[in-house]
Order: C-alpha cells, then sequence, then structure tokens
C-alpha cells in the first residue's frame, strides 16, 4: 500500500501523501473509504503521528480526503475537483511537454498518450 524510501531527497510526510493520492486517483481506494487513522498508519510505517497527521491535512486542503471529526478520514469523490490543484498540475504539464517536445518527442506521441490514459480511464 504506502512504502516509504529512506533514501528518497523528499521529506517522508511528501512521500506518506503522494503514495495516498496515487491510491486514490488510481481508484484503489475508492470514495468514501476510511483512511486508517493516524495512530495505525503511523505504527504501520514506524514513523511519527506528526508525519500522517501532516500527510492528511495536506490532502484535505487538496481536496483528497475529508475529516470527520470522531470519525476518522475518508477518501473523497473527485466531482468537485481542487481548482488550485488542478493548476498547479497543469503547470507541471506544460513544463514535462515543453521538455519532452524540446527532446524531440513528437507532439503526435504525447496526444497519443493523453488519449490512452483517456481511454483508461472511461474503462473504469
Amino acid at each position: 500500500m504506502i512504502s516509504i524510501n529512506f533514501r528518497d531527497s523528499r521529506p517522508i510526510y511528501e512521500q506518506v501523501k503522494d503514495s495516498l493520492r496515487r491510491l486514490i486517483v488510481s481508484g484503489a481506494l475508492p470514495a468514501d473509504e476510511k483512511l486508517p487513522s493516524v495512530r495505525e498508519l503511523a505504527a504501520q510505517l514506524v514513523i511519527n503521528p506528526n508525519t500522517i497527521q501532516r500527510a492528511y491535512r495536506e490532502l484535505e486542503h487538496e481536496g483528497y480526503i475529508v475529516s470527520v471529526p470522531g470519525k476518522g478520514s475518508f477518501a473523497m469523490a473527485q466531482s468537485g475537483a481542487n481548482t488550485e490543484r488542478i493548476r498547479a498540475l497543469l503547470a507541471q504539464f506544460d513544463d514535462a511537454a515543453d521538455e519532452l517536445m524540446y527532446l524531440g518527442v513528437p507532439a503526435g506521441e504525447l496526444r497519443a498518450r493523453i488519449a490512452e490514459k483517456e481511454a483508461k480511464g472511461n474503462e473504469a
């Protein structure tokens, strides 16, 4: 489910956040699914609970999870996506596309990859 690479230069909370985001986006963690408690996940990964709390807080800010006091944290359906997150991802996409085209990847190949992702998304 979630793995931590202690040799990774990214902070541990970012690794946890990225892993959980990937699980939610891929559908492996469906909407309304309860996430492990902060303490449970911290014990499972053998890391400080504050690290998990920070990852959960950022995921909630980005609109990927919702925390319900007394009940826990849950994966959210992505019907009303966070516009700030979309803007940031599109900027990353633009930078990556610019660099890929600079390196000689044809625009047609990039379009084909997007179409492939779209087709996979429609299968789910």
